[in-house]
C-alpha cells in the first residue's frame, strides 16, 4: 500500500518535468498497427500526456485514454484541444477503470502492464477483458525481465503464460530500449471469442 502510494507520487512529481519515458512521438509500431485496421474504439492504458490519443484520434479512431497521475490527464486535455481532435481522458488506474465503458477493438498500452506485479497484473487482465470487444486487439509494449530475475519492473515468461491464459498472441517483435539499456519487445494480443 505504502510502495504504491510513494510511486503514484513519484510518476505525478515526474509530469511537473519531463518524464524520460514521454517521449512526445507515437512509435511507429502504433501507426503500422492501425493502419491495417478500419478505425473503431480504442482506449489508451497509462496514456500520459496523451501523444498517442492524438495520434489514434488523427486517424479516425475514437480515443479514449486513461492514466492515474492527474498532472498527465491536465497535460493531455491540453494537448488535445491544442491538437483539435475530440477525444476522452480520464484520472483512472488501469486495474480499476470505473466508468470506462467498451466495448474497445484496441487497447494500447506502452509501458503501463510491465510494472504490475502478479495479482494486479490479474486485475488488470479483468479489466481488459471487460472493456474489449470480443476479437478485440492489445497492443502491448514492454520492458523484458533479464535472465531469471524476478525483481523489478519487466515482464517474464509467467507474466506471458498469465496473458496467454485468456488472449492469443499474434506476435512479438522483441527488441532494445537504448535509453534505458533495456531489452523490450512490441507484442500484438487478440482477445479471445467467447
Amino acid at each position: 500500500m505504502v510502495q504504491n502510494l510513494i510511486r503514484r507520487l513519484m510518476f505525478q512529481y515526474w509530469y511537473f518535468s519531463h518524464p524520460p519515458w514521454d517521449t512526445g512521438i507515437t512509435p511507429p509500431e502504433v501507426f503500422e498497427f492501425i493502419q491495417q485496421l478500419e478505425p473503431g474504439r480504442a482506449i489508451d492504458l497509462g496514456c500520459g500526456t496523451g501523444t498517442n490519443i492524438i495520434t489514434l484520434a488523427k486517424a479516425g479512431w475514437r480515443a479514449t485514454g486513461v492514466d492515474f497521475a492527474p498532472r498527465a490527464i491536465k497535460l493531455a486535455r491540453r494537448k488535445i484541444r491544442m491538437a483539435g481532435v475530440s477525444a476522452e481522458v480520464f484520472v483512472r488506474d488501469a486495474t480499476r477503470l470505473r466508468g470506462i465503458i467498451g466495448p474497445f477493438d484496441l487497447a494500447l498500452d506502452i509501458g503501463c502492464f510491465h510494472a504490475f506485479s502478479g495479482e494486479i497484473q490479474g486485475k488488470y487482465l479483468d479489466e481488459l477483458d471487460r472493456v474489449l470487444v470480443s476479437d478485440g486487439f492489445w497492443l502491448l509494449y514492454g520492458f523484458l525481465k533479464p535472465g531469471t530475475n524476478r525483481s523489478g519492473t519487466g515482464l517474464d515468461e509467467a507474466d506471458l503464460d498469465r496473458i496467454s491464459a485468456r488472449f492469443t498472441i499474434l506476435s512479438r517483435r522483441d527488441g532494445h530500449d537504448d535509453k534505458r539499456n533495456r531489452t523490450s519487445a512490441w507484442f500484438l494480443f487478440q482477445k479471445r471469442i467467447t
